[in-house]
């Protein structure tokens, strides 16, 4: 017999240099490798699946149910270490230190670009891996935010501009935040044959977009129509293409019962329909609002029997831990406490965390691949491809490096904060809006700058402090060729919760869609000094600009941009990079035009079903470039209800610069049965990159099952018999091209 030290890990055991050896566990290891371990669960000549089935055969009842919580003992007798489920990384590794902090959850579906996210989730999976390493090497790897399951992205389709997480979604169209969704979380997963790189997980299901302040008691009924048209579609993608490992089930109730005890959304659709075999995590002390806020059960031995029976397999809680008392009054929940604990187990058997470390791929990789240059220039390239130009009057933009003298006012053009968003990790060098202007203008050009204005969430000292403020903007103003103005909102105010309740912003929530009523002052007093204004808006979601795009002549949306947020903007404004962001929410007018908060139906909604006009429409954005499309055809006029449709765009640059646009795709119903489909939806796009003068051909393969609406009489989908309107273009608006078809 050979005798190996191995390291606890988070992810189960590494035989580990001795140099990185921590005593944790130490155990007899045949010397032949565990794969002739025949019947153990460390034989890794056997399925995970079987190796599942052998480990809980050795687990008595409690431990079973300690293994139900997020926050898993070890246990030594069978060379398990403690594991904690609990990490994050909506865009970048969070909250664990120093890592690469790409633009926000909103911004990355600003890029319309499924490729660059897919190699982003693929970079912060490898930073994942890195920290992960690490921590085993250090501590075993069992504290939070340091595993391998992170509970991301969240693909709540952003119904309202009002909800503060609106800005960790993909915006409000449930195919494009499925396209995104699903490149994500291929990237964040990998693509090797036997093990995942990291376990993402889908969140929160379902019908869940706020009010924060009521988020651990509302309760949703909504139509089976808007149900399966617009809350599932982009949960149902990720389980069926992406094969997402996690779902996170919601803290409001839906149809009266808690979602993390909802059988009808955990078992029926879920597991039944989507035939999901990954695990499912409640939101965190989920379980616990059942009794305190739902109050739909006693207390919290009951509420847990409830989320186990409905499908629920792990707490982010303690909850899972009342099983104990239930299982003494009943035994046979211990089936299904081992149909939980099977779901949990084989994800970790899928991140290698119980193999040799030579299986496993990224078992290599170490904190020189955490925070590359490579990875730095990447979030840059999200920024770059995020941003989008919303206003370009004669020509603003771009701007002329020749400036004598350029004035850069507002709250959020030195502000870090504002390029992270929320859910981040830590930058190492983030680059403001000022700075990237300074670095790229060097000094040649005088930088002169003044806030002009507080962030709304801090209060002046008195009168006299605010006008100090919003005159020393104006001095700097007068004294500039030109000014760039950064102005928004921040993560400090729209979010997760947020313990603030300030005129236009409520607990996190918006009340209003406008600007802040100082930063609006603010423009109005800097358009009265006759200069020549740009606006850069920051924040996660719609503004109300209505005065902005009326006087204003160029307006770009930087959302929360990430580390290089700075170095991106200064690219565009400067014209080394065009613009190619489009917007992935609808921009509305007022606040006024939408209908309550907390009513779910999606009548009066989205581009979808939104009858008025809208400040800027969905998947619109302007470009320094023209293109023309020139023409719009199909392989085939009359199709079948299981066909594929190929339909060709030929684009031509014809402007002066090189660059890209966004060829949207949106299908109408046209003629009979127009009430069963929306005004219009998406159903394709590419981001396409042409030279000036250059022109391609852009093909789009559209399944007839695309077409398809849920049918509440027969609780099926369907698709209508008859004609549709193929539309192609710009954006929800700006339609170029349309082309019919006929199903027959």
């Amino acid at each position: 017999m050979k005798y190996l030290i191995f390291s606890s890990m988070k992810n189960g055991f590494n035989i580990s240099p001795l140099k990185f050896l921590l005593p944790f566990f130490a155990f007899t290891y045949c010397s032949s490798t565990a794969q002739h371990n025949t019947g153990s669960y460390l034989d890794t000549k056997l399925s995970f699946e079987k190796r599942a089935v052998l480990l809980m055969q050795q687990l008595t009842t409690d431990e079973k149910i300690a293994f139900l919580q997020y926050t898993q003992p070890a246990i030594e007798r069978l060379r398990i270490p403690a594991y904690n489920w609990w990490n994050e990384a909506l865009h970048g590794v969070a909250r664990n230190g120093v890592a690469t902090v790409f633009p926000q959850a909103i911004a990355m579906a600003a890029t319309w670009d499924i490729a660059l996210i897919k190699q982003m989730g693929d970079a912060v999976s490898t930073e994942a891996r890195a920290k992960y390493n690490e921590a085993l090497a250090k501590n075993g790897a069992n504290a939070n935010y340091e595993g391998l399951t992170f509970w991301s992205p969240n693909i709540n389709i952003f119904r309202d501009p009002r909800w503060g997480r609106g800005q960790e979604t993909y915006g409000e169209d449930p195919f494009l935040t499925a396209q995104i969704g699903t490149a994500y979380v291929s990237g964040l997963q990998g693509d090797d044959a036997a093990y995942l790189k990291v376990a993402a997980t889908a969140k929160h299901f379902a019908v869940h977009s706020g009010p924060e302040a009521t988020r651990h008691s509302f309760n949703v009924t909504v139509s089976d129509k808007d149900l399966y048209e617009t809350y599932l579609p982009a949960f149902e993608a990720l389980v069926k293409n992406a094969k997402v490992e996690g779902v996170m089930c919601a803290y409001n109730r839906f149809e009266g019962a808690p979602c993390c005890a909802s059988g009808r959304l955990l078992k029926d659709i879920l597991r039944s329909k989507w035939k999901f075999n990954g695990h499912i995590v409640t939101d965190c002390w989920a379980i616990s609002d059942m009794v305190g806020f739902h109050k739909t059960y006693a207390n919290e031995e009951e509420a847990a029997v409830a989320s186990l029976l409905a499908g629920s397999d792990l707490s982010c809680g303690p909850e899972m831990g009342e099983l104990k008392k239930a299982v003494q009054q009943d035994p046979s929940l211990v089936k299904n406490i081992d149909s939980a604990l099977f779901h949990l187990l084989l994800t970790r058997f899928k991140l290698g965390m119980f193999d040799p470390p030579q299986q496993v791929p990224w078992s290599v990789l170490s904190l020189k691949d955490n925070n590359t240059s490579h990875n730095r220039a990447l979030a840059k390239q999200v920024a770059l491809e995020s941003m989008v130009l919303l206003k370009n009057a004669d020509n603003v933009l771009p701007l002329k490096k020749d400036q004598a003298t350029i004035a850069v006012i507002g709250p959020y053009a030195d502000d870090v904060d504002v390029l992270l968003g929320n859910y981040n990790g830590t930058p190492t060098a983030p680059v403001t809006f000022l700075n990237g202007i300074k670095t790229k203008l060097g000094t040649g050009v005088k930088i002169l700058y003044a806030p002009g204005t507080k962030s709304p969430d801090t209060k002046y000292a008195d009168e006299k402090e605010k006008n100090n403020y919003l005159d020393s903007a104006i001095a700097v103003a007068g004294r500039s060729d030109l000014v760039i103005v950064v102005a928004g909102i921040s993560s400090n105010l729209e979010g997760e919760e947020l313990k603030i309740k300030i005129d236009g912003f409520d607990k996190g929530d918006r009340t209003s869609l406008d600007l802040p009523a100082d930063q609006e002052e603010l423009l109005k007093a800097l358009y009265a000094t006759g200069k020549k204004i740009v606006l850069v808006l920051t924040g996660g979601s719609a503004l109300s600009i209505n005065w902005e795009k009326e006087n204003i002549p160029a307006i770009i949306d930087a959302w929360y941009p990430g580390e290089e947020g700075g170095t991106a903007l200064a690219d565009i404004l400067f014209g080394d990079h065009d613009p190619s962001g489009r917007l992935p929410v609808t921009f509305y007018k007022s606040v006024t035009d939408l209908p309550a908060f907390d009513n779910y139906d999606m009548k009066g909604r989205t581009y979808r079903y939104f009858n008025k006009e809208p400040l800027y429409p969905f998947g619109y954005g302007l470009s320094y470039s023209s293109f023309k499309y020139d023409s719009i055809f199909v392989d085939k006029k009359q199709v079948s209800k299981n066909a594929t449709i190929t339909v060709s765009v030929k684009l031509s640059n014809t402007g002066e610069y090189d660059g890209d646009e966004v060829v949207q795709l949106y299908v109408k119903k046209a003629g009979e049965n127009t009430a069963l489909y929306p005004i219009k939806a998406l159903q394709g796009f590419k981001k396409v990159f042409l030279k000036k003068n250059e022109s391609k051909t852009i093909s789009f393969s559209l399944g007839v099952d695309q077409l398809r609406y849920y049918d509440e009489m027969a609780k099926t989908y369907k698709v209508a018999a008859g004609e549709y309107k193929l539309l192609a273009g710009s954006s929800s608006e700006d339609i170029r091209l349309k082309v019919k078809i006929s199903v027959q």
